[in-house]
């Protein structure tokens, strides 16, 4: 890594360090009140470690890891095929408009108590809210995606010879794969605070389960490591999505 990519790194890293050793020192010295609660930096690490070793955090963090996964997944597929589909058919567009507009302002969480009538208490639950987090924006904006593509570029393409299908598949979708990427980064963190809401509201395992265990026991060291866990994987998601993006895309924008 040369030296111009290590200076956005390196400034990256800046107010992150300040605000571990702002949270350090505010905890060491009694600054915040309530502090009994308010463990340092340093013993969150260290019950991080012991958690590991103890085998508490992984089987709790691969359980939400697969549920996110499964759910994100499906709901990212799902999206972009019916947001292809709007974008492209008007006719279908005027059909289902009204009705994802109807739905899509429901928060995913509003649909838990009904979700848990449904399907039950059991591992489908958070996966199908994940998916129902997932779909309704990357739907929106693959449709906006799709539907933002110059005309006069469809035009030409079409003079050229082109189907409909290859003009849908060669010249529509690339060019509506910023939308689609921006609405897979935006997705891909709300996935992991939508698990970790549902696990601690109905499921016995998972990160959010461990959370609501923790709080019971008065562990605060032990909440903060899974809410540090929550923002570690969040930003992976979203940077494993920039990553990609750049790669498809990065050549041609």
């Amino acid at each position: 890594m040369n030296s111009s990519a290590r200076a956005p790194l390196f400034r990256g890293g800046i107010p992150v360090l300040l605000v571990i050793s702002a949270w350090e020192m505010a905890a060491r010295f009694h600054l915040i009140p309530g502090g009994i609660f308010f463990p340092p930096f340093s013993t969150v690490v260290l019950e991080l470690k012991q958690m590991l070793f103890s085998g508490l955090l992984l089987p709790n963090f691969i359980s939400s890891l697969g549920r996110v996964a499964a759910g994100f997944a499906g709901g990212s597929v799902a999206g972009i095929f019916v947001g292809v589909c709007m974008g492209w058919s008007r006719r279908l567009h005027r059909w289902c408009h009204p009705l994802v507009s109807l739905l899509y302002p429901i928060p995913a969480l509003g649909w838990l108590p009904v979700l848990m009538l449904w399907i039950g208490v059991n591992e489908m639950l958070p996966i199908a809210i994940i998916f129902i987090c997932s779909f309704f924006p990357i739907l929106y904006n693959t449709i906006a995606g799709i539907r933002q593509v110059p005309s006069e570029l469809i035009d030409a393409a079409r003079m050229l010879g082109a189907s409909d299908r290859t003009v849908l598949r060669q010249v529509v979708i690339p060019l509506a794969l910023p939308n689609i990427f921006t609405g897979l980064k935006l997705e891909a963190g709300m996935a992991w605070k939508v698990v970790i809401a549902a696990e601690m509201v109905a499921i016995p395992t998972g990160i959010g389960a461990l959370m609501m265990q923790a709080e019971n026991l008065v562990r605060v060291d032990i909440i903060l490591v899974c809410l540090m866990l929550l923002s570690v994987m969040s930003l992976l998601f979203e940077k494993f999505f920039c990553f990609l993006e750049e790669k498809t895309t990065g050549g041609w924008r």
